[in-house]
This record gives C-alpha cells, structure tokens and sequence, in this order.
C-alpha cells in the first residue's frame, strides 16, 4: 500500500511539474507555431510504432522512442508534451494504470527534450549538435524517471535497480533509435517526398523490431526444447537405473527374510539383522529417487490460489534469508489467481527457487516474488535475485541432476523442480542475466 502511494505521489509530481513547465512557456509555444502537419504526423506515428514489442532480458522494446525522440527535436514543448500523451494510446490494451503511468512519462520526458531544444534553435532550425545534445538529455531523463518508477515499486536499492533494469539491449535501442529520430528530424521538412522518406525509415524500423522478436522466440524456444530434452534424457536414465536397483534389492531383502535369525549365533544374528535393515535404507532411498526423476502429481480436488502458495513459500524462506540478511519482496496478483495444481509439490517448486535466490544473492541484497497473469491468461510466478547471475557457460546445465555451483549443494533442487512443473503442464524457464537470476513458472489457468 505505501508503494502504490508513492508511485501515484510520484506521477502525481510529474503531471504538476509538466503543467508549470507547459505554462511558463506557453508565450515561446505562441511565438513559435508548429507546423500542422508534422504535428498530426508525429501524433499518428507515436502509437502505432508503440504497438510492437519485444519482450528483452527485463522489460519490452518498442520504436516509440524515434517519434518521441523527433517530437521533442521539431515541435515547441507543448505539442512534443501532446505527442508523448498520443504515444501512450496504444498501452490501453495493458490496462488503464500501464496507460496512465506511460502517458505521463512519456510526455515528462519529451518536454524536458523539447526544452533543451529550445535553447539551441537557430533562426527556426536547430543544429547537428543541438540535436544531439537534446537526445542525450532525453535518453538521461527517460533513464531517471523510469529508474526512480522501478525503484519505488521494487524497494530495491538505486544501483541494482539501474543495472536489472537497463541492460545491454535497452542501451542499443537507445542509440539506434536517437540515430533514427535524428534522420526522420531532417526528413520532416514539409515536403511530400520527406514525409514518404521518413514513413520508410519508421517501416525499416519495424522490420528490424520484427527480425529481434522472431530470434528472441526462437532462441526461447530451442532453449526450453532442449532444457526439456535434457530433462527427459536424465529422468529416463535415473528411472532405469533405480528400477534395476529396486529389483536387485527387492531380491537381496526377500532372502534376507527366509534367514531364521534364532538359528544364528549372536554374531550373525546382529551381522543379518543390520544387512536387512540397510536393505530396507537402500528400497526407501530408490523409491524417493524414482519420485524424485518422475513426481507423481496428486491434485487438490479444488483450485490452488497461487497468492496464497507463494505467501505461504516466502514464509518457509525467511529464515533463510534471515541469516544473510536479504530482503524479501512480494508483488501478488490484485485478482485471485487459480490454477490446477499439487499444493505440496508446488509449493516445494516456489521454496527451492527462493532458496537458490537467496543462496545467490549478496550479503544484504534482494530477492522478489511475483506472482500475476500473462497476457493471454497464464498464471505465473517469478523469483528474481540481485546477485551475480548464471553464467553463459553454466545456463544449458540449469536443469541437469548435480549439477550446482554452490559448495554444499546436491544439484537436485531445480531438477525436481523442472520435473514437479512439467507434470502440471506448466514450464519452468531462466529468464535472468548477469546482472541476477529471474527464475518464472508459467502454469495453465484452472479450467472450472
């Protein structure tokens, strides 16, 4: 609750500072008109190229950027202020707050640009490095207020923050659409022939957004096909072995059974008495194994709430974290999100993930549970840590028996895990980068 106020508090500070801002230079805005048409352009432009996204390493990428970008290099600061506010129509499918908050963003940091510019305009034109200095002052003002959004809703520190939040990918797009923004800039000169030009730099721009989203769901998808591959393989393999093992071992106790110890001297009655009951060890330790490589579901008869689950989970954790003095965080769902599910095996799902969060991350660091609806309806969760990441050579391993980089650990914990979540038809990626490990849990919704 103090964190939905903060937030509402900090747009609320925006809209008032833009609003100032706006009327103080409503006299330039006057003297100054733009023209009509490269307004309406650029209004038109915004949404649409809002409209595709691709999902990156933390957040979604969209060409928005090059209208805005534009705007605030050609218009006074109210109308880059309008087209900021147009940019964001196109969120409304996301839901009114995700609209609300991208709207006034967006027109924050376009104003800011369109000052900027202002101040380097020339008998109406604004030179090379006017221009440029304006996109580096828009891009550090979009960084600022998106990093002061993410911090107040995450509660995590400034600097992780920042690093989780804009990574490698985030700053390439930056640079390529502030280079795009400059060229459509000289391209809305008024003419026929510009408005064509820059409607094929924004196409080209589309195309390309396009080429990053078919590798970016390839990519996804041969990475889950061979986490499930190499899952298969392992569990087969430990299936067969424990099966062999259990039959041998079944042999060795029925025998052991037929022996009449008070036929024995002490000796061997004490030496047949501990090999029967570390016969005995060896079946219960093979019958957890093949649990373990192949989990036998049992569905509650009604629908497990995922909040409630996690809750409980983040519970079971604090001790944990406790001792490392992390700071655990948890976003629910505003809406009860209901799935068809094994509460005990799941719930031991959601506790293996926030142990291995907590292992990795720092003395003193951060570890978020979230849990929310995707946007074709499929429940999730997701455990988020600030620590170091799994690194590339490790990633195609995640989900192998053994396999762990911790000093003490079995390796077994994400291996069950990747086991429990396939049995409920669900699907357990790595969604993380070096800059921490995001682990999320996808699960079908009930059907009732």
């Amino acid at each position: 609750m103090v964190r939905t106020a903060l937030i509402y508090i900090y747009l609320a500070v925006l809209v008032s500072a833009a609003v100032v801002a706006n009327v103080l230079t409503l006299p330039y805005d006057v003297a100054h008109p733009d023209n009509a048409v490269v307004f309406a352009y650029l209004c038109v432009a915004a949404p649409l190229l809002n409209l595709p996204q691709v999902r990156i390493e933390q957040g979604r990428l969209s060409l928005v950027g090059i209208a805005n970008q534009a705007a605030a290099l050609l218009l006074t600061p109210l109308d880059a202020t309008i087209v900021g506010l147009a940019s964001s129509i196109s969120t409304l499918r996301r839901g009114w707050f995700p609209l609300l908050a991208n709207a006034i963003f967006s027109a924050s940091i376009n104003l800011v640009g369109s000052l900027v510019a202002t101040e380097f305009r020339v008998h109406g034109g604004l030179p090379l490095f006017g221009r440029a200095l304006t996109l580096t002052v828009w891009s550090l003002t979009n960084i600022a207020v998106l990093v002061i959004a993410f911090r107040i809703r995450s509660g995590g520190p400034m600097r992780g923050t920042t690093l989780r939040a804009f990574t490698g990918s985030f700053y390439v797009a930056f640079a390529y659409s502030s280079l795009a923004a400059i060229l459509v800039s000289y391209l809305l000169d008024g003419s026929v022939i510009g408005y064509l030009l820059a409607t094929i730099v924004f196409v080209l721009a589309l195309a390309l957004t396009d080429t990053i989203a078919g590798r970016r769901v390839r990519r996804v998808l041969e990475s889950e096909l061979s986490d499930a591959d190499r899952h298969l393989f392992h569990s087969r393999a430990v299936e067969g072995v424990v099966h062999n093992l259990r039959n041998h071992m079944a042999t060795a106790v029925g025998y052991l059974k037929e022996i009449d110890p008070r036929r024995l001297d002490p000796v061997d009655r004490d030496a047949v008495e501990t090999a029967t009951a570390a016969a005995n060890d060896a079946v219960t330790v093979l019958r957890t194994l093949s649990q373990g490589a192949t989990p036998r579901v049992s569905y509650a008869t009604e629908a497990v709430d995922l909040n409630g689950l996690a809750s409980r989970a983040l519970d079971m954790a604090r001790p944990r974290a406790r001792s490392k003095e992390v700071e655990l965080g948890l976003k629910e769902s505003p809406d009860e999100v209901k799935v068809r599910a094994d509460p005990l095996l799941l719930r031991e799902v959601i506790t293996n993930l926030l142990n291995n969060a907590i292992d990795a991350a720092p003395q003193k660091g951060r570890v978020d549970l979230r849990i929310g609806r995707r946007g074709n309806g499929s429940p999730y969760l997701s455990v988020a840590d600030n620590g170091p990441g799994v690194a590339d050579d490790n990633r195609h391993h995640l989900f192998e028996p053994h396999f762990t980089t911790k000093e003490s650990g079995t390796g077994l914990g994400l291996f069950m895990s990747y086991g429990v979540v396939r049995e409920h038809q669900g699907q357990l990626i790595y969604e993380g980068s070096r800059r921490g490990a995001v682990f999320t849990v996808t699960l079908p919704p009930f059907a009732g």
